[in-house]
């Protein structure tokens, strides 16, 4: 994966955090994802399709998810809240979208939010695949961001269309 696509998504991640649920992000240094990574709780999962193909992951414990989903509703919303769920998908909704809008020069489509919630488990992609973690810090608890994208060169039918278009 291209380095130059990870800032897009720490700045995303900082800025959807302190807006959107007024806690403040420090990120740890990036690195690619081992085989052996932990397992998670709660895992926000957004794909990528276009010009450029993978997924975003955010990966919490129920306790972070919990108080992070708490401080963006405004009001205290637990694993058992029937509104748990929406709210981890749609804060990974908001990150991958900030990050998308600063992919300069390609045609990306993000997919719709899936939540998967279940102690342990574990969100796996495509071999061929680099993946990288971002660890992320807060005041209530650690989070990881895990990123992998595959760019592809944009289509010669839609280069065709545009330059004969203009």
């Amino acid at each position: 994966m291209n380095v130059r696509f990870i800032n897009p998504f720490i700045a995303s991640i900082c800025n959807t955090l302190e807006t959107m649920c007024a806690t403040k992000v420090t990120i740890g240094k990036p690195s690619l994802k081992g085989d052996n990574d932990g397992s998670t709780d709660v895992s926000g999962v957004i794909g990528f399709s276009g010009d450029a193909a993978g997924s975003l992951v955010l990966h919490f414990s129920f306790d972070v998810a919990s108080a992070i989903a708490s401080k963006f509703a405004g009001c205290e919303i637990t694993q058992d809240h029937e509104d748990f769920s929406d709210a981890i998908g749609e804060l990974a909704n908001m990150v991958a979208g900030a990050a998308k809008a600063q992919f300069e020069g390609l045609n990306v489509s993000i997919s719709l939010p899936n939540v998967v919630v279940g102690k342990g488990h574990n969100v796996t992609s495509s071999k061929g695949e680099k993946r990288v973690i971002i660890p992320c810090e807060t005041e209530v608890g650690n989070f990881m961001v895990e990123v992998g994208m595959i760019i592809k060169k944009a289509s010669e039918s839609r280069q065709a269309v545009a330059a004969t278009g203009a």
